[in-house]
């Protein structure tokens, strides 16, 4: 099958959704509203000056610097917005700031973002919507993520923000919930919509969910494939790692064991998948694609 002149979307349909969440697992969301470049901290949006020193802050810092904005056009007021965010299995928290001049992100502590809540801000109880509509980054974003943010908009007010690239625009219309991290792709309205409900209500909505960010991905797709089997609240469910597990099993170079907070315990092995060579962009030329899916999942028995 040739891909040449598909939408990246288009060309990535085949390509399974587990486990194709971006690693993060901190955030520094700033609100920047207007035209953004192609790259976050590589077109000087908030500055020459701050967009330096914040690229060697939250490189050293691990955070994801995210840009965000309102659905639709919006008047400046000059206040910004500043989501600090920790996602993580346990324990995720997202707090709310506000600044008028984008120097005053360097006073922030990004370190403290892989701790407990450090209350720099004011605690958010509804989770923020991100959805990607970088249209700079990839047509795909916007052309499908700006439609699902406006719909989105209107049934979560205030809670709904356009962002920059997430990672994985070949999934598009794609968004993420904060704090947790869980990541979603191809989604149309209703399943955005329920996404974001089931969050509300402590579940996990599994339609087009690419995993938890907090993850690798192999721990995403094991997370995903015993969900997918068990009913379980959004943190009812924690992938181990090795020296936790206590399966030798574990210790395999594609296994993960997936723990419920009543004790059980599964493990998932998965395989790689090699798929036709396509673009992961548009306009790209094509590359090897690869997926990462469950081989199976086996319950452990409850020492």
């Amino acid at each position: 099958m040739s891909f040449e002149g598909m939408l990246c979307s288009a060309a990535a349909v085949d390509i399974p959704l587990p486990g194709t969440a971006t690693g993060v697992s901190c955030w520094l969301c700033v609100e920047q509203p207007g035209a953004w470049g192609r790259d976050v901290l590589g077109d000087a949006v908030l500055g020459p000056q701050v967009t330096a020193e914040l690229a060697v802050r939250t490189t050293a810092a691990q955070v994801r610097p995210t840009l965000i904005r309102r659905p639709g056009r919006q008047e400046f007021t000059g206040v910004r917005t500043v989501l600090l965010v920790s996602s993580r299995p346990t324990g995720s928290w997202c707090e709310r700031l506000e600044i008028t001049d984008p120097r005053q992100l360097l006073d922030i502590d990004l370190t403290a973002l892989s701790g407990p809540p450090p209350d720099i801000g004011v605690p958010v109880a509804d989770s923020p919507v991100l959805v990607c509509a970088h249209g700079k980054r990839d047509q795909c974003c916007a052309l499908f993520g700006r439609p699902i943010a406006a719909a989105l908009a209107a049934d979560f007010p205030g809670r709904v923000w356009e962002c920059s690239h997430t990672g994985g625009h070949r999934f598009a219309p794609a968004l993420v919930l904060l704090p947790s991290g869980l990541t979603y792709g191809r989604v149309d309205t209703a399943a955005a919509v329920e996404a974001v409900r089931a969050a509300d209500r402590g579940a996990v909505s599994l339609h087009g969910l690419r995993g938890r960010s907090c993850y690798r991905p192999l721990e995403q797709v094991a997370e995903i494939a015993v969900r997918e089997r068990v009913t379980a609240g959004a943190d009812d469910l924690v992938v181990l790692s090795n020296a936790e597990s206590d399966s030798p099993a574990a210790d395999f170079e594609n296994a993960a064991v997936v723990a419920h907070r009543d004790g059980r315990r599964w493990l998932v092995t998965a395989r790689t998948v090699d798929h036709a060579p396509r673009q992961a962009s548009c306009g790209a030329g094509p590359k090897p694609a690869t997926s990462l899916v469950a081989a199976a999942v086996r319950e452990l028995a409850i020492q």
